[in-house]
């Protein structure tokens, strides 16, 4: 018979919760990523949009054209300050997540290390054993031949 680890249902509940945790932090980590490029993209509108009117301006343009890209850049700023919000709070979720992942990670590290250890008095037993039982046959066989 084998080595049985006791806590092992625990240790592969532990598991399953590291990799539900690892999955729900690559998922924040995902969503991170798309905000802050949605936010990218937006500033990157609004520069070439400010360098697109400042053109037309030296060129001159009318004032309803000078009504509409004002009123198009306080729109695109609503719209930029929206998805800095959404950044704050999609980079404190992927943080939450990251630290929920490290906690899992660090409970299956202590049963993977329990699980080592009791290996190791298991095999120093078993080897005990065997001593003892190659040394009870040595002596039968002393005994045997000795009389």
């Amino acid at each position: 018979m084998g080595y049985q680890f006791r806590f092992q249902k625990i240790m592969d509940i532990k598991e399953s919760e590291k990799e539900k945790s690892l999955a729900e932090y690559n998922q924040s980590v995902h969503d991170f990523e798309n905000v802050a490029h949605k936010l990218y993209d937006s500033l990157k509108q609004k520069e070439v949009l400010e360098e697109n009117t400042i053109s037309k301006l030296n060129q001159g343009m009318s004032v309803q054209e000078i009504r509409h890209y004002q009123q198009f850049v306080t729109n695109l700023e609503k719209t930029i300050t929206h998805y800095q919000k959404l950044v704050l709070l999609t980079r404190n979720r992927m943080n939450e997540k990251q630290v929920k992942l490290m906690q899992h990670n660090l409970e299956v590290k202590k049963y993977e290390k329990l699980k080592n250890k009791q290996q190791e008095d298991y095999s120093i037993n078993m080897k005990q054993l065997e001593n003892k039982h190659m040394d009870d046959l040595s002596i039968q066989t002393y005994m045997y031949r000795g009389n």
